[in-house]
């Protein structure tokens, strides 16, 4: 009987368009975005995996969105040893000098957003932004993000990397109903 309650509670889903904006007005490509629903899994099912890659020095990608509770890896495909490093409060950690794929993944199990660098390469740079849903996204070019929502009152959370370091996901309350809807985010960038 668990078929008819899902197709029951996505027959009363809207597509909600989130429009991501820095101060002036300009979209924001590449803003993260998530709907915090009450009663939604707050954490990621067991066993969800994702990676953040180090290739020609660089993170890719330089933004990972992730469900709390996910495990990350951090291969390693240059042909030179990295040093992944982050002291961000949300989440410490370091995987010292390594080449290849580390022997553990890295468990993110606390919302917020984290700075990744390696202490090797000074220009490397990386976030993931941890959330409590499974509703999130990033902005296209255009600064837009559309996901399905579900009927009631929740929270729209964004963010965006040129955010002043330390901000966290800025929130704001969302009403959806059985109707499409649009949602409007003014992010605090710097120039």
């Amino acid at each position: 009987m668990l078929l008819p309650c899902l197709l029951a509670g996505a027959a009363q889903a809207a597509p909600l368009t989130v429009s991501v904006a820095d101060a002036s007005g300009r979209p924001l490509a590449g803003a993260v975005v998530a709907v915090e629903i009450g009663g939604a899994a707050r954490t990621a099912a067991a066993g969800t995996r994702a990676e953040v890659v180090q290739r020609q020095r660089n993170f890719d990608p330089g933004v990972l969105v992730v469900q709390t509770g996910t495990q990350v890896d951090f291969p390693n495909q240059d042909t030179v040893r990295h040093h992944v490093y982050s002291f961000s409060p949300v989440k410490t950690f370091e995987i010292k000098l390594y080449a290849g794929r580390p022997a553990a993944p890295v468990l993110f199990d606390r919302a917020g957003v984290i700075t990744l660098g390696c202490n090797i390469h000074d220009q490397m740079i990386a976030h993931v932004v941890v959330v409590d849903t499974p509703l999130f996204g990033r902005t296209d070019a255009a600064g837009r993000l559309v996901l399905e929502v579900p009927a009631g009152e929740h929270r729209l959370r964004a963010w965006h990397p040129d955010m002043r370091e330390g901000l966290d996901l800025q929130a704001q309350p969302l009403r959806v109903g059985t109707s499409p809807v649009a949602a409007a985010v003014r992010l605090p960038v710097q120039p």
